[in-house]
């Protein structure tokens, strides 16, 4: 009896010590260390380059475009306007005919004044000759001085008329000129006033029509007051140039000079009123037209530009990512000078011939490993960019 309980007692010995391997060969696998994480995958960007050369300076506002001379025909005398030499928006000389008064009653009153002036150098004529027999008599004692001094006055008083008719035949013909109306300035036409066949006269308040002078034509335009110091400095070495842009800067409409620099400075909006003159050939600018202004202040010379789109704002002010030599991006606090026609002036913070991220930069971090997208990828990457609208 004893024999037989001593035989299930040492398989169950090695039951449990079978038992026990199998729980420590299933423990060991779970206390292995895990195997390393799978690199992040590589965020694509756009690259551009930070390239070096003479970069001009600017300073930025905006002008309103005004007509260099601008005139309102009026008649100088009362009449009937028989002809209508212009038409409305020509471009006109100064001297050209624009309308015609009736020259008639004018014309009368001239050859009326000639008439009586032909009538008074007759006059004068007998008399200088009867004067001068007079003079002959007298000589021989058969003439009385009263005879000789009052012919001599009535010599005088004729040819007094005849000036006096001179004067009368001068106003005449005045007069008569004022019947052609003309442009007393070079420019363009405005809208016609009056209408054939009306009555125009000097008092009437519209004129005629305007003339405008647009070529050369001015802009006035504001910049800040503390711009005053530098423009005053580079005006002393010469006329600084400027250049007007449509609203949008997407047109280039005129570049011309600066003239001046108003007297005062604006107190309410604490900046100063410049006015530039344009020679306006191609007639771009036209008057009460609003216009973006460039004036040339400077050019630095190998200064350097990244696209606009490379410059980020953040709490701490201005930055970039640059692409390092290992793919990876680092982020630079830059200084920029200025942004004109999409290229940012950096003072500080980059250097020449480095590769700056221009598009993609809201999935970066500083470190992240980028690859960089080019040609038709490229493109397509910042057209999506430019279509994203900002949620507010």
């Amino acid at each position: 009896m004893r024999r037989m309980i001593a035989v299930p007692a040492a398989l169950l010995v090695a039951v449990l010590a079978v038992a026990g391997g199998l729980a420590v060969t299933h423990r060991y696998p779970f206390e292995l260390p895990a195997p390393p994480a799978a690199p992040a995958p590589k965020i694509p960007v756009v690259a551009g380059p930070v390239s070096s050369g003479n970069v001009p300076i600017y300073l930025s506002g905006v002008g309103t475009v005004i007509a260099y001379n601008t005139v309102l025909v009026r008649s100088q005398i009362q009449g009937q306007i028989v002809t209508m030499n212009f038409t409305e928006g020509q471009t006109v000389k100064a001297g050209d005919l624009l309308a015609q008064i009736d020259p008639r009653p004018y014309q009368a009153q001239l050859d009326q004044t000639v008439a009586t002036r032909d009538r008074d150098q007759a006059q004068l004529a007998n008399a200088k000759a009867n004067l001068e027999r007079y003079a002959q008599l007298a000589a021989k004692g058969d003439a009385t001085a009263q005879l000789l001094d009052t012919q001599k006055a009535q010599v005088a008083q004729v040819e007094s008329a005849v000036k006096a008719d001179e004067a009368l035949i001068e106003e005449a013909n005045v007069q008569l000129s004022y019947t052609r109306l003309t442009s007393p300035i070079a420019g363009v036409t405005g809208i016609r006033q009056v209408d054939v066949g009306n009555i125009i006269h000097p008092s009437d308040p519209n004129g005629l029509v305007v003339v405008t002078q647009i070529e050369p034509i001015s802009v006035i335009f504001t910049l800040p007051e503390t711009d005053l110091p530098q423009i005053q400095q580079q005006m002393v070495k010469g006329a600084l140039a400027v250049l007007a842009y449509s609203q949008d800067d997407s047109i280039r409409l005129d570049q011309g000079k600066l003239d001046l620099i108003n007297n005062q400075i604006l107190q309410t909006t604490g900046s100063i009123q410049l006015k530039a003159d344009f020679p306006n050939k191609d007639h771009r600018l036209w008057p009460g037209q609003l216009v973006n202004i460039r004036l040339l202040l400077d050019t630095r010379q190998n200064g350097l530009t990244v696209a606009a789109s490379a410059v980020q704002l953040g709490q701490k002010g201005s930055y970039a990512y640059v692409i390092k030599p290992d793919g990876t991006v680092e982020l630079r606090d830059v200084k920029v000078a200025q942004i004109s026609q999409g290229q940012a002036l950096i003072d500080s913070g980059l250097n020449a011939n480095e590769q700056v991220v221009v598009d993609g930069q809201y999935r970066l971090q500083p470190g992240a490993a980028v690859t960089v997208l080019h040609g038709k990828a490229a493109q397509e990457a910042e057209e999506q960019s430019a279509q994203q609208v900002p949620i507010p």
